[in-house]
């Protein structure tokens, strides 16, 4: 498969993501990183947003709560390359009412291969790693031949 490069710029868009029973700890990893987060554009959904601006004191892009279709919200904007980076603290002892959505966010971030941390420890390895604050170009499988596959119609009869 063919590849595309898709520059990342010195300036991240980064999503910040997190379950109920993990939001405390992603805020106090953003307090930590505050330096190194406010010179970035950051998403976040839900009250997670709320909370990061108030204890941050910079702007965050606030989308829907994860259950109220932000985690889609994160997704598509992956998808359209508005995203370049996903911090998403998920709760793997919990149940959630919106699992599948969770599931599509994790793979539109693989799809179009953009870092990932799903825990603090993976979040510190890729918040200090010295590519984070320079360009970066990210390989993305070429997907036109995918879009432009032929689709085989109804069989006529």
């Amino acid at each position: 498969m063919a590849y595309r490069k898709i520059a990342m710029e010195h300036d991240k868009r980064i999503a910040l993501v997190a379950h109920d029973n993990k939001k405390h700890d992603l805020v106090e990893w953003a307090k930590y990183n505050h330096v190194l987060l406010e010179h970035h554009t950051i998403f976040a959904t839900g009250t997670t947003g709320e909370i990061l601006e108030r204890e941050l004191g910079f702007t965050v892009h606030k989308l829907q709560s994860g259950p109220l279709g932000g985690d889609q919200q994160v997704g598509a904007r992956i998808a359209d390359g508005e995203i370049d980076f996903l911090i998403f603290f998920w709760d793997p002892l919990e149940p959630q009412p919106h699992d599948p959505d969770v599931k599509a966010l994790l793979r539109m971030a693989i799809v179009w291969n953009i870092p990932i941390a799903c825990n603090r420890a993976s979040a510190d390895f890729m918040i200090s790693s010295p590519l984070m604050d320079g360009d970066y170009d990210r390989l993305v499988p070429d997907y036109d031949g995918y879009r432009s596959r032929r689709i085989p119609g109804p069989e006529s009869g």
